[in-house]
């Protein structure tokens, strides 16, 4: 099977940025993370990051093409008002996920509001890192 995350802004600077909210594993470390559990489960994973709007929908848009069997995505802060990313998930009928490293819930006001999860089969939120393992289990036993 070919999975695709795509992960947005900031996500990148996993280990740098709030500490206290994300944790303090980098970037790395969870590339790592998910090409294991990728080499686990007999499955190809591409990750791609992004801090552009556009770069994202491009890459959504290539894996209608490209034989992406499944999607896990961290839209960063586009998931509160890109209705963009929201339509290019829509225009894929692949099982897609998004996936929030903290607990958007328990945040401020407009970090509990998504428009990118419509467009998807599940959320999951504030399981940290091990929430991309659990988006990709979720996305196989489909």
């Amino acid at each position: 099977m070919k999975l695709l995350v795509i992960n947005g802004p900031n996500i990148n600077f996993l280990g740098i940025r709030e500490k206290s909210v994300y944790g303090t594993k980098n970037y790395d470390d969870l590339l790592n993370m998910i090409a294991q559990k990728g080499q686990e489960e007999g499955c190809t994973v591409e990750v791609f990051q992004s801090n552009h709007e556009g770069a994202i929908i491009d890459r959504i848009q290539d894996a209608y093409f490209d034989g992406t069997e499944g999607i896990v995505i961290n839209p960063g802060a586009y998931t509160h008002y890109s209705y963009a990313i929201r339509d290019a998930l829509a225009s894929i009928s692949v099982p897609k996920v998004e996936i929030h490293i903290s607990n958007i819930m328990e945040r401020e006001d407009f970090r509990k509001v998504s428009v990118t999860a419509p467009a998807c089969d599940k959320q999951i939120y504030g399981e940290g890192l091990e929430g991309y393992l659990k988006a990709i289990d979720f996305i196989l036993s489909k």
